[in-house]
């Protein structure tokens, strides 16, 4: 699996010819992102910073389009969206998905660190978390990295931290959840064998 970053909470990631896109950012956004086809668009929450599917369905990709709490099946990927509070009261939607044997969660645009039992039960050791940092009104930085320690992932990839890793969002969450194993990347490159003895690692990806 390889996994990109191209801001707030978009990520990229692919295996093989199937490719997905989580939380894309639409083109009447401040924010330029890069555009490319998807096999998968997932978006978390009603808002441009998060919706911008139609810039995944590109080439000869036309994107299977995943929004809101449910569950849903694409090309043998089973992904299960539960719902949550995002900024300003609305509805958040994380999701969880396997690929490449690998269970992937992401928190999309949480801005409320209470969740139901059997939603934190269910999302719980993941493989791989993507988290928020506190920009776009989400769950504040310091918060968010004690959530996503308390749900023990094998990986922790922080997002919504800004434009760069100087941020202050960035800093306040490595000072909370431990610092980097690394120094940020551009990809991030995993097998289900690389996450063998890995306990919340913060993996760092910068925006591309």
């Amino acid at each position: 699996m390889v996994i990109t970053y191209s801001g707030l909470a978009f990520v990229r990631l692919s295996f093989g010819n199937l490719v997905i896109g989580v939380n894309p950012v639409a083109k009447t956004h401040k924010l330029k992102t890069s555009r490319f086809g998807a096999d998968i668009a997932m978006t978390s929450l009603n808002n441009e910073a998060f919706n911008g599917v139609e810039e995944l369905s590109f080439g000869n990709k036309e994107a299977f389009v995943v929004s809101g709490p449910g569950e849903y099946e694409y090309s043998e990927v089973f992904i299960k969206g539960y719902p949550s509070v995002g900024p300003r009261e609305t509805i958040n939607t994380i999701y969880s998905f396997m690929l490449e044997g690998m269970h992937v969660v992401h928190l999309g645009a949480l801005a409320d660190k209470d969740l139901a039992p059997n939603i934190l039960e269910e999302i719980s050791g993941a493989d791989i978390l993507f988290a928020p940092a506190g920009a776009e009104d989400t769950l504040d930085a310091k918060s968010s990295a004690k959530l996503a320690a308390a749900l023990e992932p094998k990986i922790i990839v922080p997002l919504l931290y800004g434009e760069n890793t100087n941020s202050d969002f960035l800093k306040e969450f490595l000072k909370e959840a431990g610092e980097a194993k690394e120094a940020p990347q551009d990809k991030l490159s995993l097998k289900k064998k690389d996450l063998e003895d890995r306990m919340a690692d913060i993996m760092v990806l910068n925006v591309s």
